[in-house]
């Protein structure tokens, strides 16, 4: 390989890099990695992105390809999930965004649930970096966290189990996976990403759950549907799902536009603690759990029984028994109703907080 080639691939993997809000050192693992996801020519055309969206005006701008080859290079980038593609909703034009590693191009890769020889190459690279970046947190430990602490949270938890309303307040907006789904009208499922790696480098979910449960919305969802990532779904086939996840265990996450909060949604995400990247990167010592919650668990101590299911149910290991009675650490409880889902004496219940930023620091390895 030339050295202008290597500079060429260091290159797109720095603007990938860029592209997001999470540190990724540039290491020869991202590189193969991005050599199965493009092609040169693929390579040098994404080096025009020197900020992560351009409209189609834009684009042609920076591009010297003529009209065909550039719709042909970017459908392919889209089909391949490192561009995405929705029209403005203000002008109606349409805007491609450069999707950084990750939470972005590794969720693409593994939504359509396939299993190729490509797929479990691309699932390995990703485990390596995964390795990679535990690595490089814990020997930088305090300044990594410090970095960390100036990205915005990545996305919101919405409970399981309908709270108690608390001082006349009822369900807030984007805290009711029911209101969610009726307030949009493009809905696509898709198959779980996080899960489906797993499965690819032999260490399948624990909690044996179902991975046809990731769903795209509005904007989102017509793009899914369009490069075959996934497919139209009813509202009333969307919330049976959505029923049957909590049956498992699974958190309630929503995606805000851009991680904007004041923005509206674009994908749900039913989360297992064993495969889900979040939950993955802070037991793996990688990076903080970084949410935003509505909601705090309360034990009833006249009814808890201390017979441990909570201890047992709960995602962020939060709970734990203490002279036979739940007791929750409220500084790591993430208010998503798992253990109140699963309490077989009613002795949980949600109260409410009002928006609070969850910064849990990722797990010190020593």
């Amino acid at each position: 390989m030339t050295e202008k080639i290597e500079k060429l691939w260091y290159r797109a993997a720095r603007t990938i890099a860029k592209a997001g809000q999470m540190p990724i050192p540039i290491t020869p693992t991202i590189i193969e990695l991005i050599k199965t996801l493009m092609s040169e020519e693929q390579a040098n055309f994404i080096l025009i992105f020197k900020k992560p969206s351009l409209n189609i005006n834009e684009i042609k701008q920076k591009s010297d390809l003529d009209d065909d080859s550039l719709n042909k290079i970017l459908n392919s980038l889209m089909d391949n999930g490192v561009i995405v593609g929705v029209p403005s909703r203000r002008t109606g034009i349409m805007v491609y965004r450069l999707m950084p590693m990750w939470p972005g191009i590794f969720e693409y890769q593994f939504l359509r649930g396939t299993s190729t020889e490509k797929d479990k190459k691309k699932a390995y690279f990703f485990e390596k970096l995964f390795k990679e970046l535990r690595e490089g947190t814990q020997k930088n430990y305090d300044r990594i966290v410090e970095q960390f602490k100036n990205t915005p949270a990545l996305d919101r938890i919405i409970p399981v189990e309908k709270q108690i309303e608390v001082a006349g307040e009822g369900i807030m907006p984007y805290e009711e996976i029911e209101q969610i789904i009726n307030d949009y009208d493009d809905i696509a499922l898709a198959n779980c990403y996080c899960r489906q790696e797993k499965e690819l480098v032999d260490d399948p979910c624990k909690l044996n759950a179902p991975k046809q449960n990731c769903f795209f919305l509005d904007k989102s969802a017509q793009f899914v549907i369009e490069h075959n990532f996934g497919k139209p779904i009813s509202k009333e086939d969307a919330l049976k799902i959505f029923r049957e996840a909590e049956d498992y265990g699974l958190v309630h996450k929503v995606f805000h536009v851009h991680l904007d909060t004041n923005r509206g949604l674009e994908a749900i995400c039913n989360c297992c603690k064993c495969c889900c990247g979040p939950f993955r990167m802070y037991y793996q010592g990688i990076a903080p759990l970084h949410t935003i919650s509505s909601y705090l668990a309360v034990i009833n101590e006249e009814y808890c029984l201390g017979c441990g299911t909570c201890v047992e149910k709960c995602p962020m290991e939060t709970i734990e028994l203490s002279n036979s009675t739940a007791k929750v650490n409220q500084k790591k409880c993430i208010g998503c109703g798992v253990c109140a889902h699963f309490c077989p004496e009613n002795a949980i219940k949600l109260k409410r907080t009002g928006p609070r930023d969850v910064f849990i620091p990722p797990i010190q390895i020593t």
